[in-house]
């Protein structure tokens, strides 16, 4: 067989070899957020002793929209475009993630909850629904318990309200890797300390550790409309624990996406989309 045989029948293997290996599923794969639009207001709002970035699209009745750990808020560009076609949507990057500093007090969601309402109390906006994924989630929940006067509706997506929700082996699964790297990588761009990876994971991860930790008689005081989201094959979190939130949480609606993961928003845009409309517009 001379060169050009050779190389021609190797190339028509490996070409045989790529059709017949199976394309990653949808749920497995970890899509590059699409671009974010251009804002109406960008800047960085002085709350609890950081400064923190926020962004502002659109116009109409508001919805903020908190990103999960380790995020950054341009993970929601898809959810913007569509939302500011008629909402005013506010996104942020939570105290330590994206372009926002941080300080040394101890991470927790009632100090996470308090620089978000302190950032709606910066953007003069009394009243909003909100989206969040994962941390966000939580977020919003916190903020339902405790300040229920500021919300309209929550979907919480991913989010748990006890340690024990969360999977003991979210660590081991490829995709959820995945974007714990990526998570370091866009941290290095563009936070203000882009050094200090390490350590601003290690001082969340000791809230993580023990938050959240509600009890049923803090779920069932809960008055706000509250979405309970999760994809079918979500990573971190079971859906026994959704299940128990929906059930513990009065009124609360459950909502299971089909075909994705922890990271729904990324892989099934306009699908998460409605089911966002579906439930703060109605």
């Amino acid at each position: 067989m001379n060169l050009k045989t050779f190389l021609l029948s190797l190339g028509l293997l490996l070409a045989a070899g790529a059709a017949a290996a199976p394309a990653a599923e949808r749920w497995e794969q970890l899509p590059d957020p699409a671009p974010m639009p251009v804002a109406i207001k960008t800047g960085t709002a002085p709350v609890n002793g950081i400064q923190m970035y926020y962004a502002v699209y659109g116009s109409g009745s508001p919805v903020l929209l908190i990103h999960g750990g380790l995020g950054y808020s341009d993970v929601w560009g898809s959810q913007v475009a569509d939302l500011a076609k008629d909402h005013m949507v506010i996104v942020a990057d939570s105290r330590g993630h994206g372009r926002s500093t941080r300080n040394a007090d101890p991470f927790s969601y009632d100090l996470m909850s308090s620089d978000y309402l302190a950032l709606l109390d910066y953007l003069k906006v009394d009243k909003t629904a909100l989206v969040g994924w994962s941390d966000g989630g939580i977020i919003g929940i916190d903020i339902a318990m405790h300040h229920p006067e500021r919300l309209t509706k929550v979907f919480a997506q991913a989010a748990n309200t006890k340690v024990d929700g969360v999977k003991p082996d979210v660590l081991q699964n490829k995709t959820f890797a995945g974007y714990i790297d990526k998570a370091g990588e866009v941290y290095r761009k563009i936070s203000p300390t882009p050094t200090e990876y390490d350590a601003f994971v290690e001082q969340i991860s000791n809230m993580w550790a023990s938050q959240p930790n509600w009890t049923d008689d803090d779920l069932k005081k809960i008055k706000t409309p509250i979405a309970v989201v999760l994809g079918d094959h979500d990573e971190a979190v079971s859906r026994e624990h959704t299940d128990y939130m929906a059930k513990t949480i009065p009124g609360a609606k459950l909502v299971i996406l089909d075909n994705a993961s922890h990271f729904a928003m990324l892989q099934d845009p306009a699908g998460y989309n409605k089911a966002v409309r579906d439930f703060i517009d109605k």
